[in-house]
């Protein structure tokens, strides 16, 4: 960025509900069918359909707008949005008006030291959360000269989260991405898949000089789908604008769509301005009103909050937050660690194989903790087995781990049937200490002239010698026993 200068950024998010229909119709809200499958006269805007709205679309806005603290309207209102693009058939979208179901809420992020100073955390705020019916998908890249549409995602519910400009760095947007994500899909609202498209997001970027408090020209960076996306199009679009500004020239308020392959963004279109969307109230569909009652019926549903659950991890458990939040990775995971940690009464231990073995082998094969092929139970035993002294954690790591991931048997049936338990028997570990050490009398002279750290080469050599079985606390007992010793 220019010296001087700070970038303003707001995210516009769109998530898709997991709701079983869609928006306005009975269609079956689900992908990948074939193309235009899932379509009615309401949702190819055919003359006299006529739309109703899915009341659990509703019952998820609200869930979400209690979680962000933010207010649920009594009453708000649908409107049309012209939109003259193929994707969307009838030439408007449904959408909430200037009121929507959830006004307000905040979102706690970690603050980019880079801007903030202390990189503590930071209160984003949120302007609303509004409904509306997603667009259909047009395809570019299967005819030099034709266009094709698929229409299966057109009214598919969409929840947009308009968040303030309160954002000053890409690391502080791709964390406010990270956060709502998770948010979203430990509510069980959105299964929070990128790649597809159910959760993506639009980002508006914009300098002004340190300290103003006016506003630069606003750039809106559309469909990024991924957290490194995200990060990647702001870096792009602050070093473009700042050298613009540099150099005397004026940024122009415009849409521009980033090109991952290329690293840069290209401008689509002028931006529009809200005249340019004509809206006006949607005349087939009611006020929407929420009871109070209907609020608290969704409050009493609410799950464990992620952030709350962070907390509760590094009370209970003892670990870092970003351990901590890492555990969060996919409410599977986290409710595989929770079981692990319950079953073996070690938390700290727990998330140590499940950010290290677990993860590890989850990367190899690219699924699941579901499709792992593991029980909680079973990963419960092993981490048992090593706090307890009966297996080495090498070997467990190395041997035992794997086994049990092929279906070999239980942790205690695999180490009895390959005779891998530790042997902590003072007088097998001491045979193997004084063989290595007669087999060293340099490194052994070493030590005892003051070259301490040499003794983790005997401790090495002497757990070499004991096949991984030998009890390393104990290797390091009998050492400095016999080290002690004139």
């Amino acid at each position: 960025m220019q010296p001087g200068m700070e970038a303003i950024i707001g995210l516009e998010v769109h998530v898709q509900l997991r709701t079983r229909t869609k928006l306005f119709c009975a269609c079956r809200n689900a992908y990948g069918a074939p193309p235009n499958s899932l379509t009615c006269p309401v949702c190819l805007g055919l003359p006299g359909a006529l739309p109703v709205l899915n009341g659990e679309a509703v019952r998820m806005a609200v869930a979400l707008g209690l979680a962000l603290g933010a207010e649920i309207r009594p009453r708000s209102a649908f409107y049309r949005k012209q939109y003259f693009y193929p994707d969307l058939p009838k030439g408007y979208q449904i959408t909430q008006g200037p009121v929507a179901v959830v006004e307000g809420g905040t979102l706690e992020i970690p603050g980019d030291p880079a801007v903030r100073g202390d990189g503590g955390p930071v209160r984003i705020r949120l302007e609303r959360a509004h409904l509306e019916e997603d667009a259909g998908k047009s395809s570019h890249d299967w005819s030099e000269t034709e266009s094709f549409v698929d229409l299966n995602r057109a009214g598919v519910p969409l929840l947009e989260i308009v968040g303030a400009p309160d954002l000053r760095s890409p690391q502080e947007a791709s964390e406010c991405l990270k956060a709502l994500h998770r948010l979203v899909v430990f509510l069980g609202i959105c299964d929070g898949n990128l790649e597809e498209g159910s959760f993506r997001c639009d980002a508006n970027i914009s300098l002004r000089p340190s300290g103003s408090r006016a506003f630069g020209t606003r750039v809106e960076v559309k469909n990024l789908n991924s957290f490194r996306f995200v990060k990647q199009a702001l870096a792009f679009e602050i070093a473009r604008q700042g050298d613009l500004l540099a150099r005397g020239g004026v940024v122009a308020q415009e849409t521009r769509g980033w090109d991952a392959a290329a690293g840069e963004s290209r401008a689509q279109r002028t931006k529009e301005a809200a005249m340019d969307y004509r809206y006006f109230p949607e005349p087939d569909l009611p006020p929407l009103e929420v009871a109070p009652a209907e609020v608290e019926a969704v409050r009493i549903t609410l799950p464990e909050l992620p952030e709350a659950r962070i907390q509760r991890y590094r009370t209970a458990y003892g670990l870092p937050e970003e351990e901590a939040r890492t555990l969060l990775q996919s409410p599977a995971f986290a409710a595989f660690f929770e079981a692990v940690a319950q079953a073996s009464g070690e938390g700290r231990q727990a998330a140590n194989w499940m950010l290290g073995e677990v993860s590890r082998a989850l990367n190899e094969r690219g699924g699941t903790i579901e499709a792992l092929g593991l029980a909680p139970e079973a990963l419960a035993e092993l981490i048992r087995l090593v706090t307890q002294g009966s297996l080495n954690l090498g070997t467990a790591r190395e041997a035992v781990f794997p086994a049990l991931l092929t279906g070999e048997g239980s942790a205690a049936e695999i180490v009895a049937r390959k005779g891998l338990a530790q042997v902590a028997d003072p007088g097998a570990i001491a045979e193997q200490v004084q063989a290595v050490l007669s087999a060293h009398p340099e490194v052994v002279a070493q030590i005892r002239a003051g070259r301490a750290n040499l003794k983790g080469f005997l401790v090495g050599q002497v757990l070499k010698a004991g096949g991984g079985r030998l009890d390393p606390r104990r290797v390091n007992e009998a050492l400095d026993e016999v080290l002690a010793k004139p």
